[in-house]
């Protein structure tokens, strides 16, 4: 057996891209996508007819430019989520606009369109977690969510202080991610050679899984962001790993025999406070990697979506 195979019967695979070509070869569980992926999957060309009979829906409205803009966007996101649920079993991940990631009310009212739009084409929220980033305000908005029945996925994980409000929150799942770590300590230390299972992205998502486990919190841990395969390997076990397509390759092409590294810990579990809105907004400002790398990764989902509707005005006229 490949690599990829042996690692699905230890963690659930899911594909980090928007490309459906790509989701129809490693065949995975779910599928996550970013206004990144989006903007990628969109600029293929793949999904110009798509795009365009959205547009066409969208001009007989009668809207303004800017509200058009926004409708066709929020239309493309979801119609793309559901041509996506059609190549998995499971789920599909739909961010929320990363501008809203510091407006709580904001970020309830389009996670709830979201998900109005997939409902009225038939697709039961049981299939949809909707993406928002674990900003405080963000946390707060995924907290009422859940309470709706709307599940949620917290991306851009990058500190503990981070993950651990989400577990309390009682988030269905959360991203933390590897690889965007290691690019800060790779910039900030050039001289360290790190191997996969000792990278520091590694080692936080292996802390908090093993938290998650002490404290009996049904929060999944899916690893994300991945740099290189070796990385995966040492999260073999992990709740769900998403991984990208040019990694899925590379896992189903290496034969070997793959084991789980990462195995809860049967340790007794440590007593931790709850964290109030002062003592997460402390510990985040005292983690320069997270505080830098999340507001890094907003504007990067800030610009792409700028991008994104781009190349929807160019189609409004």
């Amino acid at each position: 057996m490949n690599l990829l195979e042996q690692l699905k019967s230890l963690s659930t695979v899911v594909a980090d891209t928007g490309e459906l070509e790509a989701i129809q070869r490693f065949k995975p569980e779910d599928a996550t996508t970013n206004p990144s992926l989006i903007l990628k999957a969109a600029e293929s060309g793949s999904y110009d007819a798509l795009l365009n009979d959205i547009v066409t829906d969208v001009n007989g409205l009668g809207l303004s430019k800017e509200a058009a803009l926004e409708e066709v966007s929020d239309r493309l996101i979801v119609a793309m989520g559901i041509a996506i649920l059609e190549h998995v079993p499971g789920r599909v991940s739909t961010e929320v606009d990363a501008r809203l990631s510091f407006d709580q009310t904001a970020s309830l009212t389009k996670a709830r369109k979201l998900v109005g739009l997939y409902e009225e084409a038939g697709v039961s929220r049981s299939r949809i977690l909707i993406k928002l980033a674990a900003t405080w305000e963000g946390i707060r908005a995924a907290e009422i969510l859940e309470k709706e029945g709307i599940q949620c996925n917290l991306t851009l994980i990058f500190s503990f202080a981070q993950a651990q409000a989400c577990a309390e929150a009682g988030v269905y799942l959360i991203s933390p991610f590897v690889g965007r770590i290691l690019d800060w300590f790779r910039k900030a230390n050039p001289e360290t050679n790190y191997l996969p299972a000792e990278e520091p992205g590694v080692e936080s998502v292996s802390r908090i899984f093993q938290y998650f486990r002490q404290q009996g919190y049904p929060t999944v841990v899916m690893g994300a962001s991945f740099r290189n395969a070796g990385e995966i390997i040492a999260l073999a076990g992990c709740d769900r790993l998403t991984i990208s397509p040019a990694l899925l390759e590379e896992l189903a092409s290496t034969e070997g025999v793959l084991k789980a590294a990462l195995v809860a810990s049967e340790s007794k579990p440590a007593q931790v406070s709850a964290l109030t809105e002062p003592a997460f907004r402390h510990a985040l400002n005292a983690d320069a990697m997270a505080t830098e790398k999340l507001a890094e990764g907003i504007r990067g989902f800030e610009k792409d979506q700028g991008k994104l509707e781009t190349l929807i005005l160019n189609r409004l006229g």
